[in-house]
């Protein structure tokens, strides 16, 4: 089983909201752990100007607080995607932070129906806050999260829509599809924003298991705006190396079943999901109930695809739903792409090969199938003679390239 765990410290990301969570709080705690300053202060600017950043002291603990120093105009999901996309920051950051305000202008509609602004989040400081935890997130470089359970305070609050039950309905909707816990014990009052849930439920997707043997290498605290004398309004953070044999592949595992589908829809259906992020899918024949026949469709993906899969699972297959089970670890082999230089019919070209070995040695090669199927369709040559040519190849280069390494 060597070449498939690996013994190389997995970097964590703990975070701990005893004292509830807020965006601006994720913000200044990742900041005050280690997270890129630089790209961060960019990536607010982008959206709003110069922020403010200071440390403060909250009961006895010193933490940095963010303050965005933005307006609090009411935008709509389409300007808030807009001010997004036209930031500074990476595509993947953009992507995540874009996925955060879908789950809040979701949640949002479940529970006040359809509206053309947010309502208690979408102004520019919450873009801002949403997009610098994104990217500072990015920037630490971290294999998975674990977040402890988030204290959301008791009593009534209020909203814009007058008093209401703590925590609030929107906050409520986002972490009852987010498998995040909570704590109702941390004392009065709103300690769960909107948008410091949405962000928690979007860093969620990359969870694993909680760590039982680590190392502690960092501590970073973000201060809410409020002092709290019996309870430091704070959220903590910590970077952990685990040094234990871990797999480092982690992946949500989608099924349904479906007796109401015909061939033409399955297999399209089965080509969206790959096209859309998904790292396999099948379709197992089944006898349900009543003698029917139907189809077990599974889909494997990154725990972040998870939603936008099985959106797409129900609006193709038409099913009233979806198993998830979360947080499946695999074991992997080391992989790699490589690339071979093969001649056929007096023609040259450069195919990929996905490999995959045990230490240094070799275990398997595939080709890329489109590449070779384009070319065997180029020489009007079997796909099979173009394969077998390019694995040929592939078995004397890679191990030659390998060593050169």
């Amino acid at each position: 089983m060597q070449g498939f765990i690996s013994t190389v410290p997995m970097r964590i990301l703990l975070i701990d909201p005893f004292h509830g969570v807020a965006g601006d709080m994720i913000v200044g705690s990742l900041l005050h752990l280690g997270a890129d300053r630089e790209k961060v202060l960019r990536a607010i600017q982008s959206v709003v100007g110069e922020p403010g950043i200071r440390e403060v002291t909250r009961a006895g603990i010193s933490a940095l607080q963010v303050d965005t120093r933005a307006g609090r105009d009411l935008r709509t999901l389409s300007e808030v995607q807009n001010a997004i996309a036209s930031a500074e920051a990476s595509v993947s950051a953009k992507e995540m932070a874009r996925r955060v305000f879908q789950r809040l202008h979701t949640a949002e509609e479940q529970v006040h129906g359809p509206h053309p602004h947010f309502h208690e989040v979408g102004a520019d400081d919450a873009v801002a806050e949403v997009l610098a935890a994104c990217v500072a997130l990015e920037t630490l470089n971290v294999e998975g999260v674990h977040i402890l359970p988030i204290a959301v305070g008791k009593g009534i609050i209020e909203t814009t829509h007058g008093k209401l039950p703590n925590p609030a309905p929107a906050t409520a909707e986002i972490l009852k599809n987010s498998f995040l816990e909570i704590s109702m014990d941390n004392g009065m009052g709103e300690l769960c924003s909107p948008t410091g849930a949405a962000i928690l439920a979007e860093f969620n997707m990359l969870r694993v298991p909680p760590p039982y043997r680590f190392r502690v290498c960092a501590v970073g605290y973000g201060s809410g705006t409020r002092e709290d004398p019996k309870s430091p309004n704070v959220l903590r953070t910590m970077l952990l190396e685990i040094e234990e044999h871990v797999s480092r592949d982690t992946v949500d595992i989608l099924e349904t079943n479906v007796d109401d589908v015909t061939g033409e829809i399955l297999s399209y259906t089965l080509d969206r999901l790959i096209r859309a992020g998904a790292k396999d899918v099948s379709a197992v024949p089944l006898v349900m109930k009543k003698g029917r026949p139907g189809f077990l469709v599974r889909v494997i993906c990154d725990p972040a695809y998870s939603v936008e899969l099985a959106a797409l699972m129900a609006e193709e297959l038409g099913t009233l739903g979806i198993r998830c089970l979360p947080s499946i670890h695999r074991f992997v082999a080391n992989r790699s792409m490589m690339t071979v230089t093969v001649e056929i019919s007096g023609q040259i070209r450069k195919i990929d090969v996905k490999c995959s070995w045990k230490g240094k040695d070799l275990l398997s090669m595939k080709p890329e199938y489109e590449q070779c199927r384009g070319w065997a369709e180029l020489l009007n040559l079997p796909l099979r003679d173009v394969i077998r040519r390019v694995e040929d190849a592939a078995w004397t280069q890679v191990p030659q390239q390998r060593e050169q390494e």
